[in-house]
């Protein structure tokens, strides 16, 4: 068995009388509030040769890896062999101190990962997700992106975001119920990117002191599935309120996969203003997708961006990529293939600063610049 250790924020309750080392974290909101944001560390012991097994597995096509199946064996192991540890606050001690506070002793220890030679991927997941399932999901992306680098090439450490998600077996009364909380996460969300953007201004380009010391690294975001309307409420409530003219660049890649906002969001929404946070944003979806049918069909919420693209692709801004995945991940994945072999290749790819249009990458530019089919 060997342990892999991850990085996680959270405004779900935590679970077990020790709030600072619970059992893990469960389906209700923190009873400190929605915003109230819980970071911390999760050690997981894990079965290598499972892993190996879908890192490896083969599809047609020269197509390797499989990571949504992988996470759902991760997920068991979460369960049955983790410890969770969060950073205690205290600055609640006594007067407001932000040398104490959590979030600044979280940052500053993903701080030393970058310095590292690693690059961050902060991940947050979409609807019925239970705390285990959240955390094998992110445990998963990282074994996947990092089975991809070149030799020589950065690894990546992927930071989770949960939000209470219900993981729920009942369709239709987890979807609206998560939708809800989905909203209601996103001040959440909105307090952590506002605490990042503080944390990043207050490093310096040139400094012997290792804390305050700006590295090379870079941060990117991935969100998957309604982890995306989460985003897109925490730019609208928070983000946009408290940043002035411009949102601020932390991110290098944003990846929007299997998004489930409307597919004019990029134009109409606070998503439009999602470009100037990062220096490429790309939309990854499928037309196969069966989760874009339910929340388009049952739930009456009009076309999907995870389903059919951008409404008006001419119409955003420039920064802005979608990537057809619908011919390749028919008959293998349908909603999580962010986690699979060709696309999630794709997404490290992007990471690593491969050029758009290297023969490398899997994928082919449609008549319109910023459009483009997976094959």
């Amino acid at each position: 068995m060997k342990k892999a250790h991850l990085y996680f924020a959270t405004n779900r309750k935590h679970e077990g009388r020790d709030r600072w080392n619970p059992n893990g974290y469960g389906k209700k909101f923190s009873s400190d509030g929605h915003e109230n944001l819980r970071f911390g560390e999760i050690a997981v012991e894990y079965d290598e040769s499972v892993v190996n097994q879908y890192l490896n597995k083969k599809f047609t096509g020269n197509r390797v890896g499989d990571g949504e199946k992988m996470s759902a064996k991760l997920s068991k192991m979460v369960k049955k062999n983790s410890t969770v540890k969060a950073y205690k606050d205290f600055s609640t001690e006594g007067p407001v101190d932000f040398e104490n506070n959590s979030s600044t002793q979280f940052f500053r220890d993903i701080k030393q990962h970058m310095m590292g030679g690693n690059d961050v991927v902060l991940f947050m997941h979409g609807y019925a997700v239970d705390w285990e399932d959240a955390v094998a999901s992110a445990l998963s992306l990282e074994f996947m992106l990092n089975s991809k680098r070149g030799n020589g090439e950065k690894n990546v450490k992927v930071i989770l975001f949960s939000w209470p998600s219900n993981g729920s077996n009942m369709p239709f009364a987890a979807y609206k119920s998560d939708r809800s909380d989905a909203r209601d996460s996103a001040k959440s969300v909105g307090r952590g990117i506002l605490k990042l953007r503080d944390f990043l201004s207050t490093l310096k380009r040139h400094t012997d002191n290792e804390q305050e010391k700006v590295c090379d690294s870079k941060i990117h975001l991935l969100c998957h599935s309604m982890g995306n309307y989460v985003l897109e409420n925490a730019l609208a409530t928070k983000v946009l309120g408290y940043s002035g003219g411009i949102l601020p660049r932390i991110f290098d890649q944003i990846f929007l996969c299997a998004p489930d906002v409307r597919d004019d969001a990029m134009e109409k929404s606070a998503l439009s203003r999602l470009h100037e946070m990062g220096n490429r944003v790309s939309i990854y979806y499928n037309d196969g997708d069966v989760a874009m049918h339910f929340s388009e069909y049952t739930k009456h919420f009009g076309d999907r961006l995870g389903h059919t693209g951008n409404a008006r692709p001419a119409m955003i801004h420039n920064k802005v990529h979608q990537i057809d995945c619908s011919q390749i991940v028919k008959g293998f994945t349908e909603h999580s293939y962010y986690q699979w072999a060709t696309v999630n290749e794709d997404i490290m790819q992007s990471i690593q600063g491969v050029p758009l249009d290297d023969p490398s990458r899997k994928r082919k530019r449609r008549a319109q610049s910023r459009e483009w089919e997976m094959f």
